[in-house]
């Protein structure tokens, strides 16, 4: 909610009646309504709500609503340059059957200016092959033939990095789910070719994608000392992404990056535990959460958000407030199940959203669906973590059948695996057996003990697990 009042704020008053105007026109008045409390008076949301008489999922709606058209007339008041850019170069014959030779070769080169400065290679190849076309009997013909596979080669290597950069995430899901080592060499590897590839060319749009990828790896695979001098600092590479982005704010690719860059630092801050400049982050980027998860897969790895976003909860412990807000960032959002790892964590960030909320059942139905949707066989340690998650709402259920059902497949489950590699389900699960236990003497300094070993270990890949709080409060609940 804090980008959208943010965006309402910094409107123009032509802008700001513009749109309110259009609202009022199209017998929209509640989304008039909300943008002129937001623009006008400082009123909490739920103040809005009762004034505009809506629930919280109505309410929801309207704001995406009026978000969206705050975004559609701001566009049509841009002129985009690279739009404009690519009209040109859809013209090209137009200018060449019907102006002279010297007046078609000026406007070519004035576009190819205007091309190489939004980086922009399969349309200069266009720019190049009718140049080399014009200058067939003059010398200047091998020159623009040489720009021409010049440029065709960038075109292939920014497809490349585009490809490169959509396989590392999807790798990335498939490493966190499996806890697999070759994953994480392959994803080194997929590093190591980007970078391989950027480095041939001087291109802000290929720094871009390799900062996309490079921060990530970074902060999620490699775990490099902060103080690694071999590489370049990341908030360097941040502040370069940022200006790149300031400079070409109207290239629709970047505009759309800027959430990307705004998860990155987020990230960045959290990792190196800056909770104050992350949350200068947090706002936009949870107020973007369906987009992010919907739209974004082949530019990051969108889940990570949702597990940064249960770990902010604890550090406020405001755990309770997330399945409301989920109401209503989620309310319209599908989740695509062919991305498993995607779909995975985001199951289990709403059940437990739903455990911290209380809503037990509600949180194992969402856990049953997902393993009745999914088969997570290729995933062993994924699955096991789901389902110590389930065991633990069978437990606070007090369904002791399906717990015991659960929990005796959870040890077969981790016999196979070796109990080496699995040992804080081990503990977990043996502190879910003592609360279920008829012996009830000395229970809770048990479970204590148990927990203070639990909180000991960090969490790996996906370990939603880790994510459950084993405070005061959660040892109470068990006894």
């Amino acid at each position: 909610m804090a980008k959208l009042k943010n965006i309402i704020k910094q409107l123009s008053d032509s802008d700001y009646q513009s749109i309110h105007e259009s609202l009022i026109e199209n017998s929209a008045e509640k989304s008039a309504h909300l943008l002129k409390a937001m623009r006008e008076r400082s009123l909490s949301d739920n103040k809005i709500m009762d004034e505009l008489g809506v629930n919280t999922n109505a309410y929801y709606t309207l704001r995406s609503r009026l978000n969206q058209k705050i975004e559609e007339y701001l566009l049509q008041q841009m002129e985009n340059p690279r739009t404009d850019l690519i009209k040109k170069v859809a013209n090209i014959n137009e200018v060449i059957f019907t102006k002279k030779k010297a007046i078609a070769i000026a406007t070519l080169k004035k576009i190819e200016k205007e091309l190489l400065d939004y980086d922009l290679p399969s349309e200069l190849t266009i720019i190049y092959k009718t140049l080399r076309k014009l200058h067939i009997n003059t010398p200047d013909h091998f020159s623009y033939s040489q720009l021409y596979n010049k440029h065709v080669a960038y075109m292939l290597a920014v497809d490349k990095a585009e490809e490169l950069l959509a396989q590392y995430y999807k790798k990335y899901g498939e490493y966190a789910l499996s806890r697999e080592d070759t994953h994480k060499l392959e994803l080194t590897l997929l590093a190591d070719e980007m970078n391989n590839l950027c480095n041939l060319y001087e291109s802000h749009r290929l720094y871009i994608y390799q900062s996309c990828l490079n921060i990530f790896h970074r902060l999620f695979v490699i775990e490099e000392s902060f103080h690694d001098a071999n590489m370049e600092p990341i908030e360097d590479i941040l502040d370069k992404m940022q200006e790149i982005l300031n400079s070409y704010y109207l290239d629709s690719i970047y505009h759309h990056l800027q959430l990307v860059y705004e998860l990155l630092r987020l990230e960045y801050y959290n990792h190196y535990k800056v909770y104050r400049k992350a949350e200068d982050y947090y706002d936009g980027v949870n107020d973007a959460a369906s987009t992010l998860l919907t739209n974004y897969s082949l530019h990051t790895y969108p889940a990570q958000f949702l597990i940064s976003k249960i770990e902010r909860a604890h550090r406020l412990s405001n755990e309770d407030t997330l399945y409301e807000e989920n109401e209503m960032l989620f309310h319209d959002f599908e989740c695509d199940m062919d991305d498993v790892p995607k779909y995975v964590t985001y199951v289990v960030y709403r059940a437990l959203a739903c455990y911290y909320a209380g809503r037990y059942n509600e949180a194992a139905r969402w856990i049953n669906n997902l393993l009745n949707e999914i088969s997570l066989k290729k995933y062993p340690y994924a699955q096991l973590e789901v389902k110590a998650i389930l065991a633990l709402q069978y437990c606070l259920m007090n369904d002791y059948d399906l717990f015991n059902q659960l929990s005796n497949s959870i040890q077969r489950q981790v016999r196979l695996l070796g109990k080496e590699n699995c040992e804080s389900i081990v503990i977990f699960s043996k502190i879910l057996k003592i609360s279920v236990s008829d012996v009830k003497r000395d229970k809770y300094n048990k479970i204590q003990s148990l927990s203070e070993k639990f909180n000991r270990y960090d969490m790996k890949n996906f370990s939603p697990t880790m994510l459950i709080k084993m405070d005061e409060n959660f040892i109470n609940r068990l006894c």
